[in-house]
This record gives structure tokens, C-alpha cells and sequence, in this order.
């Protein structure tokens, strides 16, 4: 409609990049890392099934689940979701806010539970990642959920900084060759 030629816009669109979705985070050359901010069952669904396509030799899931949420609509979905086509699913912590962090998590257990999924819980969302590194294998494709585009992580009504991007630096510096 704008008179635009198909070719400049595939071209223009091959570029684009928006923080959050897919965001391919440099870590290892033998591990693909992703950041997504798939938060609901539809996004996650979608996010895992086209992530599959690209035939990784395991697709791992870290998610966690908001507090002050109705989890028994939300949560239960979204972990069956990531217990059916995921590998792994990682379960650690999002943003708790007025809820105990644990019991967030206790609720995902019981939901990946009743799936066939092999899961690791890890509460500290640094330390989950931390996993995800030191244990990759060749061509595992790793897709940090949740937070996405988000800097934070909101606690007892209070927000903290918390970026994924800066996470996985930390991790790498703390590292330094012992990964």
C-alpha cells in the first residue's frame, strides 16, 4: 500500500531486531542462548514449537511464574506447555512479587509433575542460569522465558534491578574459563 518493493522490505525486516524476543545472547558457540519475554501459555507454545523446528539437541526452558496471579488459569498451562516440549524445563523465580518466591515454585512442581518432562528447579534466577551454562552440551538451544525486554524483578512491592543480559556477563566473569 505504501509502494514499498517486497525486496527492500524482506530486506529491511532480515535486520530487525526487537529486545526481548528471540534475542540471541553470544555465550558459547556449541549453545544457542535466547532471551523471550514469553510469559503465557500461547507465547510459550508458540516460542517452544518453532524453536523445535530448528532440531536442537535438547531444547531447555527456564521460566518462572509472576506472583499475585490467578495460578491455577495461568501457571498450569504455561508448565505443561514447557513439560511437553521442552527437554528441560528449568523452574526458578520471576517476579514473586507479594508471594513467597517458594511457593511460586512449589505450585510449578506440582504442575511439571504431572507431565513426563524432566525438570530442575533452582529458586535464584542467576544461579538457574549459571545451570543452563555450566551444564550445556553441544548443540543445546536455550531459551531464558519470561523477562525478556524486562531490567527488573519486583520483590515484596519493591523493584529491583535484574537483567538477564547482565546475569549471564556476571556469570561468564565469575567463570572466567571454568565453563
Amino acid at each position: 500500500q505504501m509502494g514499498i518493493p517486497e525486496k527492500a522490505m524482506q530486506e529491511a525486516l532480515s535486520t530487525v531486531r526487537v529486545r526481548g524476543r528471540c534475542e540471541a545472547v553470544p555465550v558459547y558457540p556449541e549453545m544457542t542462548l535466547l532471551i523471550d519475554y514469553a510469559h503465557n501459555a500461547m507465547s510459550l507454545e508458540s516460542l517452544l514449537k518453532t524453536l523445535r523446528k530448528y532440531h536442537p539437541k535438547r531444547l531447555i526452558c527456564l521460566f518462572g511464574c509472576g506472583g499475585n496471579r490467578a495460578q491455577e488459569l495461568f501457571l498450569l498451562p504455561l508448565v505443561q506447555i514447557s513439560g511437553r516440549l521442552a527437554d528441560l524445563t528449568v523452574i526458578t523465580s520471576d517476579n514473586p512479587r507479594d508471594e513467597e518466591p517458594q511457593a511460586i515454585l512449589d505450585d510449578i512442581r506440582t504442575g511439571i509433575g504431572k507431565t513426563e518432562g524432566a525438570f530442575v528447579e533452582i529458586a535464584d534466577r542467576k544461579e538457574a542460569i549459571r545451570y543452563v551454562i555450566e551444564n550445556r552440551q553441544p548443540g543445546d538451544l536455550v531459551v531464558l522465558a519470561g523477562k525478556g525486554h524486562e531490567t527488573y524483578q519486583i520483590r515484596k512491592g519493591k523493584r529491583y534491578e535484574m537483567d538477564e543480559r547482565a546475569l549471564i556477563r556476571e556469570i561468564l566473569e565469575e567463570s572466567k574459563g571454568n565453563v
